[in-house]
């Protein structure tokens, strides 16, 4: 944890030496030169809250392992009862709730001061403490649904549990792909059917000219929250939509806006979606089977000083024993949805039109006051998208 710790630390600073690096030629017309000012004062604020925030993080974690916070907890917990899955799920909720009560104050700052102070906040300290609850609410009867269904299997099944578990999980996460946005959005967000018009019809025009059956075209309120703009594609088959955020079509014109919606069909027509969950699915399933390897080892609670072993003190510690390997998941699937971004930017070019998704692109990285300048390291170890500049290049070729 430390050694990740500091890993993260040297490419923050990398990334942020280069803060005050002068925009390439090919973006210059992105910033006037008070918003680059903006911008830079936008990424050195976040940068050094970052690094406070980081480091309280790992601080609070490490005194929770050495002030033996696990057998604490756990023999809370079994006040409570005797049945092992009740442990389970009293234990993982106070932590759950311990770590979001210590987190909140750095999440309020973040919305109400630092994104307040440079004109992205639109969340009111109603709609804050609401997303919370619901939050809370919603991890408990989920996250507490499955972890009661793995502990059964592997009371039941030994072992093989995690075959079990897997097969509940990937049922979990293929219905949640198809009814993400009809069941679980409009907990957080309104969803409105695109108005006739002018909007909609280009989009059928493209959707039908590329042979992509588009029927369920929405629009959110993302405005509730924040003035950053998206969009994005959810479900597959019978249940696919796109969803637009309302600050994407109040920056950004009709033509810049299908364009950017060529890019997401690009992204269904190259299979990227389904990819992507496939991927999902095997990675929990390698997850699970090494889970099931080590999970009966009385080793794991006797690191965390814990005098009797049991599924959720284990879980714990090969959580943090798996971290490394997560990590190198983690740049292995960021490299391939980089890859999956030119692809998908190829996709829109050779089908709509280059020109609106460049403008399209330099106009949601200036609204969002975005790094245009990230240092290589910083961007092969976090990026899930190529920089602007790596992207504007792909596509005037």
């Amino acid at each position: 944890m430390v050694i990740s710790f500091v890993i993260d630390q040297i490419l923050d600073y990398l990334n942020a030496k280069h803060f005050n690096d002068p925009l390439p030629s090919e973006l210059q017309d992105v910033f006037d030169e008070e918003e680059y000012k903006k911008s830079q004062r936008y990424k050195k604020e976040r940068y050094k809250f970052g690094i406070l925030t980081s480091a309280i993080s790992l601080i609070a974690t490490l005194l929770f392992f050495y002030l033996d916070g696990c057998a604490y907890v756990d023999n809370l917990s079994r006040a409570v009862s005797s049945n092992e899955i009740i442990i389970a799920l009293v234990f993982f909720g106070i932590i759950m709730i311990a770590s979001d009560i210590l987190s909140t104050p750095f999440s309020y700052y973040s919305t109400f001061v630092i994104e307040e102070k440079y004109g992205f906040n639109k969340t009111t300290h109603k709609t804050f403490f609401l997303d919370k609850l619901k939050g809370w609410i919603m991890g408990a009867i989920i996250g507490g649904i499955l972890l009661a269904a793995i502990i059964w299997f592997y009371q039941s099944a030994g072992k093989n549990f995690w075959l079990y578990a897997w097969g509940i999980i990937t049922v979990f996460t293929v219905f949640m792909n198809l009814f993400y946005a009809r069941l679980i959005v409009p907990l957080f967000n309104k969803q409105t059917p695109l108005d006739e018009g002018t909007l909609r019809s280009q989009i059928e025009i493209y959707a039908s000219k590329v042979g992509f059956t588009l029927d369920k075209i929405f629009v959110i309120d993302g405005s509730k929250r924040s003035t950053k703009a998206n969009a994005y594609f959810s479900g597959f088959g019978s249940e696919k939509r796109v969803t637009l955020y309302d600050t994407l079509i109040k920056d950004l014109n009709e033509e810049e806006i299908v364009a950017v919606l060529a890019h997401e069909i690009g992204h269904y027509k190259r299979n990227h979606i389904i990819f992507n969950l496939f991927a999902a699915i095997v990675t929990t399933g390698f997850t699970l089977w090494l889970l099931s390897l080590f999970i009966g080892n009385p080793l794991l609670s006797e690191a965390l000083n814990v005098s009797q072993p049991s599924f959720h003190i284990g879980l714990i510690a090969f959580g943090v024993l798996y971290s490394p390997i997560s990590g190198i998941t983690s740049l292995l699937m960021n490299y391939l949805s980089r890859r999956f971004e030119y692809q998908a930017d190829n996709f829109a070019k050779h089908t709509y039109a280059v020109l609106p998704l460049i403008s399209g692109l330099k106009k949601l990285s200036k609204n969002s006051l975005s790094n245009l300048t990230p240092h290589p390291l910083y961007v092969f170890a976090h990026y899930s998208h190529p920089t602007l500049l790596q992207r504007f290049r792909n596509l005037k070729k």
